[in-house]
């Protein structure tokens, strides 16, 4: 049975941990606020360049079509590029990407493909090492990075299209969180090449380009690349801050109970004590 002076250095630990939690929740409201503004703003321009990918690519002519929108045209060699966070203490934010990477990794390996992994983010690669280290590539750290942009993105872009260049995979996969709101992120897979493209609007007006439009399609798949990779970093940002002011939130409120705890056992173990001295005097009295 712990002493009472066990029992304050348990609630006094307890209560610090939760002046921990709180401010950290805070800090996160402060920032989602500032990360979901971005992602709100940057999702209209994200999807009219799919919108005009879609009808570029299908306008576009056989033969003509530039090999990041095809593919080699092979399917054996398949890279993964996992985006996560570069902290923890935001609950199954960073597991439940992992968790789908993985299963996609585990699922082409039974296949017989060759699967490799492009980590972007600490806390993913550090989970990913465990089972699957000699497939992974390079771990791209963005711990120095204090505010995502478009730059930011485009060297993971770059990167990405020099390994296809050089036929190091045949397909590449992204791996983000969307933000859905403060408490729902959606674990989500997206194929960057060959790019998935919705399906073409049959009422929308029909185009001449000039130039062509294999010639527009190479000037405008790499930065289409490079919107892809950019929202999906906002958007994981947006949902990594919700996903830890849940946590702190959640955090905040079990050591509130803790603490409740705690005192209702040191008040008990108190008073037992001074039930205690008393029986023991009141009987040396008796004696006497």
């Amino acid at each position: 049975m712990p002493s009472l002076k066990d029992l304050r250095n348990r609630i006094a630990s307890v209560k610090s941990t939760q002046k921990i939690t709180k401010a950290m929740q805070m800090v996160a409201v402060s920032k989602l606020r500032r990360a979901q503004a971005a992602v709100e703003a940057a999702r209209p321009y994200a999807e009219r360049v799919e919108a005009v990918l879609t009808n570029l690519g299908g306008a576009a002519k056989e033969g003509q079509a530039p090999r990041l929108l095809v593919g080699s045209g092979s399917s054996q060699t398949h890279l993964l590029v996992v985006c996560t966070g570069e902290r923890g203490l935001c609950g199954a934010f960073n597991t439940a990407i992992v968790r789908l990477a993985r299963e996609k990794a585990n699922a082409l390996a039974a296949e017989g493909k060759s699967v490799k992994i492009l980590c972007v983010g600490k806390k993913g690669y550090d989970q990913l090492r465990r089972t699957h280290e000699k497939q992974i590539l390079e771990l791209i750290d963005l711990r120095a990075v204090r505010t995502i942009n478009y730059e930011t993105a485009r060297p993971i872009a770059e990167k990405i299209i020099a390994l296809f260049d050089s036929a190091e995979f045949d397909v590449c996969t992204l791996f983000f969180s969307r933000f859905r709101s403060v408490i729902s992120q959606v674990p989500t897979a997206q194929q960057l090449i060959p790019p998935e493209l919705g399906e073409k609007n049959e009422k929308s007006p029909s185009y001449d380009y000039e130039p062509d439009e294999g010639e527009i399609l190479t000037q405008l798949l790499p930065q289409a690349l490079t919107v892809r990779i950019y929202r999906a970093l906002l958007e994981n940002a947006a949902s990594f801050f919700g996903a830890q002011m849940s946590a702190m939130d959640s955090a905040t409120r079990n050591a509130g109970d803790m603490v409740k705890k705690y005192t209702l056992r040191y008040n008990r173990t108190r008073q037992a004590m001074i039930t205690k001295e008393l029986i023991e005097i009141i009987s040396g009295a008796e004696a006497l």
